[in-house]
């Protein structure tokens, strides 16, 4: 459940894109007569609209999610934060200049931070988040939590990676694209890594028991 609630800035970035992509000229209108003072020259061209339109709804959809999670008096991830923050400054950047790259990079950078987090965390404080994150729901020897957490770190530095090539070299000028990918793609490589590591994992607690 939490998988599918984490996704949904995700989804409702992607449906907006698409049908403000749809009804470009509408999405055009809306943002230059109700959002000019947010804009860098108070109006955007039709071909920039999807862009700027999906931004603001995922901006709002993360607010939304840390609301919610407020009303219910739990503890809000400090990884929602993160995106929360890391969207505002780079969604901010995206719909007040209408340029699409600060959007694209926010994703590679979100990923390199967690990796960053993850490694400083183990090097230099020694702890191992994955271990405090994990332990209280599952048994594991100690070089089992240290492959899992390289692990992680070796998978968010390759997605940092993979989603700058995409968005910035293979997919380059072609946002539809790389909207594709940061909805489906980077969402189900994501999935095939948890289901792997469950996998792995599950053999090491048969070895425990």
């Amino acid at each position: 459940m939490k998988f599918l609630f984490d996704l949904i800035p995700v989804l409702l970035f992607f449906g907006s894109y698409k049908m403000a992509g749809w009804n470009a000229e509408a999405a055009q209108h809306f943002i230059n007569t109700h959002m000019s003072g947010m804009i860098s020259g108070g109006s955007v061209t039709a071909e920039q609209a999807p862009i700027v339109i999906a931004t603001l709804v995922g901006i709002l959809a993360t607010m939304a999610q840390i609301a919610w999670i407020k009303l219910r008096g739990r503890k809000v991830d400090g990884v929602l934060w993160l995106s929360l923050g890391m969207f505002v400054v780079f969604g901010g950047l995206t719909i007040y200049l209408h340029d699409e790259d600060f959007i694209k990079w926010k994703l590679s950078i979100v990923y390199w931070i967690f990796a960053a987090g993850l490694l400083i965390s183990d090097l230099v404080f020694k702890k191992n988040l994955m271990r405090q994150s994990m332990q209280e729901i599952i048994d594991l020897p100690e070089a089992i939590w240290s492959r899992l957490n390289l692990a992680w770190i070796a998978f968010f530095s390759f997605m940092g990676v993979l989603n700058w090539y995409l968005a910035f070299v293979l997919f380059k000028g072609n946002t539809d694209a790389w909207v594709n990918f940061k909805a489906f793609g980077s969402t189900g490589i994501m999935f095939v890594f948890i289901v792997g590591q469950t996998i792995y994992l599950s053999r090491h607690i048969k070895d425990q028991a």
